[in-house]
């Protein structure tokens, strides 16, 4: 985990970067390891977060941020990450590190990880065994809960100024939920109904409805951002988890790693481009408004019309983190030491590189209303 890391490189002026920092947070299990890593390189370099949007474990991950004095927030994480590990069956390695990780995974499965979930027997006794909405998993999650009350100081979480957005799938409707700390207090249940991942975790019932894991819906949830109101110039760095390119799957554990980065992370680039369309538009509009005369523009009717116009800019720093070695479709409850610790160190890595570029620096085109960072690449048309 990037302990001991060298702290002393400059920080950012803030009041330099392109409006509001925005940290989103992908659903990903054990992967979320990466996410922690990033928010490190962040801090270091003195961009701390206005506003962190999490799904399942990115809604977990968010807490830890939101619910932390800012000085104890990387501690606040390495401690959750550290608690979560899952220690090695024998320690083998070289030829024998594969089934290592085999044994681990299949331990995991049978006796579930310390301090965040444990096995649900009754879960095995039939499928229509009546086990009440609010316990209908294959695990339990009330060591979760007790680790969220010792770790997150929900009274700071929703008084701090830092706001706090999770995601959870409403179960009656199937529709998409946002539980923000600008409209109300959060506590442990909406961490947990953000991560209620079926059929493994129940679901969690808040004002006397039930909530799945958000990620069922919509695992990135960079649309609150984009949707938010009153828009705000932002720079977004949108944390993935999943892979959305792959290589063409030949055998069966390559179609189940690929289905699981499909079908997690397929909503991004999806999302980006329908809101470069939305907010180009947006700024048209604007440009357009602007352009009439006075007596036109003052129509009641007009300035109607020309209030769905805007001149916001969001700039989104796509982070992904890379596939590891012997990675497969076990990797979002591989909590093996060498599988948190490799991921939080690249989600350092690869944020301190960012940070150094600044990529969000430049003149770009001024209708561009959303601008794209994804490596070193910008999608937005950059001005002549």
């Amino acid at each position: 985990m990037a302990e001991g890391a060298d702290t002393t490189r400059a920080t950012i002026d803030r009041s330099k970067l392109p409006g509001q920092v925005v940290l989103v947070l992908q659903g990903g299990g054990a992967l979320g390891a990466y996410q922690a890593g990033v928010y490190q390189a962040l801090s270091e370099a003195g961009v701390e977060p206005d506003w962190v949007i999490g799904t399942s474990i990115g809604a977990i991950n968010a807490a830890l941020i939101a619910g932390s004095p800012v000085q104890e927030r990387t501690a606040r994480l390495r401690e959750f990450w550290m608690r979560m590990q899952a220690r090695p069956i024998w320690g083998l390695g070289g030829a024998f590190a594969d089934l290592d990780d085999r044994l681990s995974y299949w331990t995991t499965l049978m006796h579930g990880i310390s301090g965040f979930f444990t096995p649900n027997a009754l879960a095995h006794a039939g499928d229509g065994f009546p086990l009440g909405a609010e316990q209908a998993g294959y695990y339990a999650t009330a060591p979760l809960r007790e680790t969220l009350r010792e770790l997150v100081d929900f009274d700071l979480l929703n008084g701090g100024g830092l706001r706090v957005t999770v995601g959870a799938a409403h179960v009656r409707t199937s529709r998409m939920h946002y539980f923000d700390s600008r409209d109300g207090a959060l506590d442990a249940r909406h961490i947990l109904a953000s991560g209620a991942l079926p059929p493994a975790f129940p679901a969690v019932r808040i004002d006397g409805e039930l909530y799945w894991d958000g990620g069922i819906l919509s695992n990135t949830p960079t649309e609150v951002v984009f949707d938010d109101n009153p828009r705000r110039d932002s720079l977004i760095f949108a944390v993935n988890l999943w892979n959305p390119d792959g290589a063409e799957p030949a055998t069966m554990a390559e179609v189940f790693n690929r289905h699981k980065d499909v079908q997690y992370a397929s909503r991004m680039s999806s999302q980006i481009a329908r809101q470069e369309q939305i907010h180009r538009l947006r700024h048209i509009i604007k440009e357009l408004a602007v352009r009439l005369p006075d007596s036109v523009r003052n129509d009641p009717a007009v300035r109607e019309l020309a209030s769905y116009g805007c001149q916001t800019r969001m700039h989104v720093v796509r982070l992904q983190a890379p596939q590891l070695e012997r990675e497969n479709h076990t990797k979002d409850i591989d909590f093996s030491d060498r599988g948190i610790t490799a991921r939080w160190r690249a989600g350092y890595q690869q944020t301190r590189s960012v940070l150094e570029r600044m990529p969000w620096t430049g003149e770009f085109d001024p209708l561009a209303g959303v601008v794209l960072h994804d490596a070193q690449v910008v999608t937005a048309a950059a001005a002549e």
